[in-house]
């Protein structure tokens, strides 16, 4: 799994908590360093902030969304930006699924699980 994710604790936070269920986590601070990541990492799963520095989180999911080899894992919005236009938003930049921050345990382990 990839976190991009700008908050350091929030970024830690959700490794922490996806490595107690035995997922392989990498962290991402900003979105080119993600799509970067990505290119080496091949995640099956990204969770991906909306409000980014420099590249948001539906540029991020249009980038993974246009590159070949980067169209493969489930794209996750993990976000603030919870309105019905946001959802819509996300899904319509290329997101798979969209969750409002903070996500509960639960909730991540859900979404998650849909991985391929």
């Amino acid at each position: 799994m990839l976190v991009i994710e700008d908050n350091v604790d929030a970024a830690e936070s959700l490794k922490d908590l996806l490595e107690l269920h035995g997922h392989v986590v990498e962290v991402a601070p900003d979105g080119p360093n993600g799509l970067t990541l990505a290119r080496t990492f091949r995640p099956e799963v990204v969770l991906c902030d909306i409000g980014l520095p420099g590249m948001s989180g539906y540029e991020v999911a249009r980038a993974f969304r246009r590159d070949p080899d980067l169209r493969g894992p489930l794209l996750v919005a993990l976000t603030g930006y919870a309105r019905p236009e946001d959802r819509q938003r996300a899904l319509d930049a290329g997101f798979t699924r969209h969750v409002a921050k903070p996500p509960s345990a639960a909730t991540l382990h859900r979404v998650v699980s849909e991985a391929p």
